[in-house]
Parts: C-alpha cells; sequence; structure tokens
C-alpha cells in the first residue's frame, strides 16, 4: 500500500480537483475532505473526531466558498461564509497536523494576492507588508494567521493571483459574453491582474511539497504583469472575437456591491521573486499562451485525467 499519501482541503474544487489528478499521476494517494461523500472523502467532522489519515506525508487547503459566485447576494452571511470557509478549514487541518503523532512534512495553504493592498503605484514581491485595511486584506491575513503549525512541519503559504482554467473562476464567469464578443474592458483597463495559469498553480503546490527547502510565503502569480486592459485584448483575441464592451466600474458597484467589485476594478502588480528564487519554471508565463489554452467552447478533456 502506498504510503504516500495526501490530504487536500477542498479537493473537490476547481484547484483541488486538477491538484488531485497531478498528484495522482505523480505516484500519490489522494484523499480529500469535503463536504460531499465519496470514496475518496472524509468530511470536515470525521477530520476533528479522528484526525488526519495514517501515513499521511502532505496536507493541502485550498477550500473557500467561492466570493465571486454571483447567484449569491454580498450579504453579512454569505461575508461570513467566504471567511468562515477559508479561516475554518484552514485551522482544523492545522489542528489536525499539530495533534498527529505521525506528523506530515508539508502543509500548504492556497490563499489569495488579496493579502496586497490595491494600489496602481506600489510593487508587491513576497517580502512585502501586508496592511491592507479592506474586506480582502483583512480575511487574507486571518486566513494565513490560522494555520498555524508545530516544527518540523513546513509551511508553504501560496498567494495565488486570479486562476486561469476553464472550467472555474474568472475564465467561467467571462467566457460567454466574450464568446459572444460581447466582452471588454473594466473600468478604465488600467488596474494590475496578477494572474497564474491552473496548471501552474497545481504544479507549484507540487513543486513545494517534493521541495524539503521550500518554506514561507510564495507568490502564486506568472512573471508577466498585466493589467485588465492587457487580458481583454488577449483573451479577445484567443477566441477571434471584438472585445467592444467597457463595463463601467459604476455598473460593477451596483451590481455586485463595491467591496466585492473591488477584485475587478482594483488590482495590484505582484512578482513572484522568491518563486523564481527557488527555480521553479512556469509552463504558461504568457498571457497569451495562457489564454489560448483555455479559449474553447466545450472544455476539453485534461490530458491528466
Amino acid at each position: 500500500m502506498s504510503t504516500r499519501k495526501i490530504l487536500i482541503g477542498g479537493g473537490t474544487g476547481f484547484i483541488g480537483r486538477r491538484l488531485g489528478e497531478l498528484l495522482s499521476k505523480n505516484g500519490y494517494d489522494v484523499k480529500n475532505v469535503a463536504r460531499m461523500p465519496a470514496t475518496n472523502n472524509i468530511s470536515w467532522s470525521i477530520l476533528e473526531a479522528s484526525g488526519l489519515p495514517k501515513n499521511t506525508c502532505a496536507v493541502v487547503n485550498c477550500a473557500g466558498q467561492q466570493f465571486m459566485d454571483f447567484t449569491k447576494a454580498w450579504s453579512p452571511g454569505f461575508k461570513q461564509n467566504v471567511q468562515n470557509s477559508r479561516v475554518y478549514t484552514t485551522k482544523a487541518l492545522a489542528k489536525a497536523i499539530n495533534k498527529a503523532q505521525d506528523k506530515p512534512k508539508v502543509y500548504v495553504v492556497v490563499t489569495g494576492v488579496g493579502a496586497y493592498e490595491p494600489s496602481d503605484s506600489r510593487r508587491y514581491d513576497e517580502g512585502s507588508s501586508t496592511t491592507g485595511s479592506d474586506f480582502f486584506s483583512k480575511l487574507v491575513i486571518e486566513w494565513e494567521k490560522a494555520a498555524q503549525v508545530d516544527p518540523p512541519v513546513r509551511l508553504v503559504i501560496i498567494r495565488s493571483g486570479a486562476v486561469i482554467g476553464r472550467s472555474g473562476g474568472m475564465i467561467k464567469n467571462m467566457f460567454i459574453p466574450f464568446y459572444f464578443g460581447l466582452g471588454g474592458r473594466i473600468g478604465s483597463g488600467e488596474q494590475f491582474l496578477p494572474w497564474i495559469h491552473l496548471d501552474d498553480l497545481t504544479r507549484l503546490i507540487h513543486f513545494a511539497i517534493e521541495n524539503d527547502h521550500v518554506k514561507g510565503v510564495l507568490n502564486g502569480v506568472a512573471p508577466q504583469v498585466i493589467t485588465n486592459k492587457d487580458f481583454t485584448k488577449s483573451f479577445a483575441k484567443a477566441l477571434k472575437r471584438p472585445a467592444l464592451f467597457p463595463v463601467p466600474e459604476t455598473i460593477l458597484n451596483f451590481l455586485f456591491n463595491p467591496e466585492r467589485a473591488m477584485i475587478m476594478t482594483k488590482g495590484q502588480h505582484v512578482i513572484p521573486k522568491r518563486v523564481q528564487d527557488y527555480g521553479f519554471e512556469y509552463k504558461y508565463s504568457n498571457i497569451d499562451e495562457a489564454c489560448k489554452e483555455v479559449a474553447h467552447l466545450f472544455p476539453k478533456k485534461h490530458p491528466l485525467e
């Protein structure tokens, strides 16, 4: 029986599913902590009661309520859910790790670049301070605090940018309007858009698990810094469609609440300095290549499946 067992919090979500496929292909036995029962899943309450499965060598958390789920109103209850689903799950996994006799070697937590306050002028790398006063900055600070694990367990926190993948996240939300030629920049389009392709994010998590010297905060973003306008051009070009319909910031603020809309209307200039120092190689370091890979109407069967 394989002793290389990895536990993924949120393993049935957009990032978790692809990560599970990649790790399985690399010889790991993957278990998910999820709300839905399935062969490879355990529930959060079982995790709390019984602790980590035996022989768990790594734990990853990418769980969390999608805050860009526009079917849900931005109510105090939904905001609480966005917060709890991240902070509670991160804390629950950290607690299980700290209680385990047989400890995993690493805990990887995927958070977000929202840790850095949106700005047109500041330049952020992993050494930058997180002094944000907006909802998302405060959330990420609390979320990362919840990841307290005792040595000798390595802690790796990956602050992810917008994840480019056909089956979820930003692309899933924008695909249909862009496909019908109704896409366009958001607001001025000058706001920075830190991004990473789904395959690179999952490869970076795998890299952090496999390399014992990797620890601390990593910016999970591509090295190419772009603006919302650059992304709009690139995605429209990949779909061979025009993108002539800018979306005014006031409309987004009205539709989604200014606090949530800022994810789209504001941005930050983030570079993956430590990721590059560690020698990680990107498969999609250019937004044109990343957009080409997701520019198909029906999600393709992934080569890893």
